[in-house]
């Protein structure tokens, strides 16, 4: 859809009543990927964190960095299995949305927090907006991508990022009707979150670092950090290239604690391990680092925006937008090693190409087109998909 104007967008939001609108989250991801959409709808949105990740030290750090308002808490679903997380959100979200009924929910992403969001929504009638839709890996392995698909079949406004995943969609038997190309809201996050040069060189300093003198990675997907040999194998390939270059390693709760059961931490000694960053420190490193190494999927996204490349440490990806140009997808072991060297061999020029490349993901005005369609779905009065099915 053609991107709305400034302040008819604003009025139309000023209209929607306080609290009316719940955005349902759990994750640091999505609290990333909703900031600019939460500060669109400003007191018409109502913040519901499940608690999906539930360290302090990370969500509680992101909230306060993000600027997002106190959400309203949902209790003992941290660290619990993949179907406690799902039934106790539901349980929990159904009460809340009857005692406080929304207008519409907003999910986004593929998460169990944005499932049981879907569900909540679903099972009172409520209009669903699903950001990031239409995402497929194929890869029946990854309970996300049984998330992702459920939650599609739910919504009645489906915000594609990218053509390709309207085109996903659309060979499902979705409506064309219910789907939208948005762009991801990845895009402004990172172009609004980056620090200045200025805070970047000085974080480089205190760091010991210098631009373009380094590899910045991440592990935390369960596909790596639950299986001692991947993790292993993870591990020893960084280790090997820090002979080479530094790495740094911001390490995740979970991680660290999947390395020592698995005897593994002395492979982290050739590293530069950090505490978990928040997004402001880590977008400065990683627009300065030569090379990524992650299994995230929101790396994969924020690469393009940045223009850095990227070695991805997975069996799969549902994002293949950012496999064309600027990241190599790899098994952990010698794959991850090699493809590591060889994106380093580009070197400057390489980077400078993927600078000048647009990112895949869009034009950073992807909250502005979905809060204009959520504001659309509001006075529209339609209830449900099934309503308009």
């Amino acid at each position: 859809m053609d991107v709305p104007a400034g302040p008819s967008l604003e009025l139309s939001v000023s209209a929607l009543p306080p609290r009316s609108i719940a955005v349902v989250l759990g994750t640091r991801p999505e609290l990333v990927k909703l900031t600019e959409l939460i500060r669109l709808l400003g007191p018409a949105a109502h913040v519901v964190h499940t608690g999906q990740h539930y360290d302090e030290e990370l969500s509680g750090r992101f909230l306060t960095d993000l600027g997002i308002p106190e959400p309203t808490y949902l209790t003992g679903i941290g660290g619990q299995p993949r179907a406690v997380q799902i039934s106790a959100g539901l349980a929990q979200l159904d009460a809340l949305f009857l005692a406080e009924p929304p207008l519409a929910v907003v999910v986004q992403g593929d998460t169990n927090a944005a499932l049981a969001g879907a569900l909540a929504a679903n099972a009172r009638s409520i209009p669903l907006v699903h950001v990031e839709a239409g995402l497929r890996s194929h890869d029946r392995n990854m309970p996300e991508e049984h998330n992702r698909v459920l939650i599609d079949r739910l919504a009645d406004v489906l915000c594609a990022a990218t053509p390709e995943n309207r085109e996903n969609l659309l060979a499902e038997g979705i409506r064309a009707d219910l789907v939208d190309i948005t762009g991801n809201t990845v895009v402004e996050a990172v172009h609004s979150q980056l620090p200045s040069s200025d805070e970047r060189f000085a974080h480089l300093e205190r760091l010991g670092l210098t631009p373009d003198g380094f590899v910045l990675a991440t592990v935390h997907r369960p596909e790596n950090t639950d299986d001692a040999a991947a993790l292993r194998a993870i591990l020893t390939e960084l280790a090997a290239l820090a002979a080479e270059v530094p790495v740094v390693l911001p390490l995740h709760p979970r991680t660290r604690a999947r390395i020592e059961a698995a005897g593994l931490v002395d492979l982290l000694a050739p590293l530069r391990v950090t505490r978990p960053l928040g997004y402001r420190d880590f977008l400065a490193l990683a627009r300065h680092a030569a090379l990524l190494v992650s299994d995230s999927g929101g790396v994969q996204e924020e690469v393009t925006v940045l223009g850095r490349p990227l070695v991805v440490v997975r069996n799969s990806t549902e994002r293949p937008e950012a496999m064309a140009d600027f990241a190599t997808l790899v098994a952990p072991g010698p794959e991850l090693g090699r493809a590591a060297r060889a994106a380093l061999a580009l070197g400057a020029g390489g980077r400078a190409r993927l600078a000048a490349l647009p990112s895949p993901f869009g034009d950073g005005l992807a909250s502005r087109r979905i809060v204009a369609l959520l504001v659309r779905l509001v006075s529209s009065g339609v209830t449900t998909y099934a309503a308009v099915a």
